[in-house]
């Protein structure tokens, strides 16, 4: 079978203005929490897509680990090519699919680097060997081998021993500050529901888009 015959009709639910939340974030809750119930693996897996100053896009997957009216969360080295694409352009994009539920989240808006408070709280509830890898990899750099990272591990090992890891002063965590964030619902015949969410008058409305 060719790629171009790869097909499925969504015929799970559908979405409706009246059933939508008033803001996009008691939305996104709604929806995250009817997922998250379903046991799906990495249920806060998203993919976050940024650019260059050039203009040059690049996009991978990264794990939500929050979310309020502020907006949401997640944790990377500060060096890495997103880390430097966002210092570049604070400008990012947040993509979430649940194919289980035949549904689709996309999030958009400005990034902004948590306060060293913040990042410091989520680092000390993340496994050692998590804290100790944030310290071990130098991400999205070029390396010579995989034992170039099993050294430093080893060094960071003993350099720290049994005593408290404290965060790298290079990671840490983003915001993204939404101000668009669209529910996409699949329907049978590709005529899909799309409801966007933006800001207007200090607050929020919603409008339905064409499939």
């Amino acid at each position: 079978m060719s790629m171009a015959d790869l097909r499925r009709e969504y015929t799970m639910a559908g979405l409706r203005e009246e059933d939508c939340e008033p803001d996009p974030v008691r939305q996104f809750a709604k929806w995250f929490g009817e997922w998250l119930a379903a046991s799906p693996i990495e249920p806060n897996a998203a993919t976050l897509a940024t650019s260059a100053a050039d203009g040059r896009p690049s996009a991978r997957v990264v794990l939500l680990k929050g979310f309020d009216e502020t907006g949401f969360v997640f944790f990377t080295n500060y060096q890495s090519r997103k880390g430097r694409e966002l210092s570049a352009n604070p400008l990012a994009a947040l993509c979430l699919f649940w194919p289980d539920f035949e549904r689709q989240v996309r999030i958009e808006g400005s990034v902004e680097k948590l306060s060293d408070e913040e990042s410091d709280a989520y680092h000390r509830t993340r496994p050692r060997a998590s804290q100790l890898g944030a310290w071990c990899s130098f991400q999205s750099d070029a390396i010579a081998g995989r034992e170039v990272l099993e050294q430093r591990l080893r060094e960071l090992q003993e350099r720290f021993g049994e005593g408290e890891i404290p965060r790298p002063p290079g990671w840490g965590g983003y915001r993204l500050k939404h101000d668009a964030v669209e529910f996409w619902q699949g329907r049978p015949s590709r005529l899909h529901d799309r409801i966007r969410y933006r800001p207007a008058a200090g607050a929020w409305i919603f409008e339905r888009l064409s499939p």
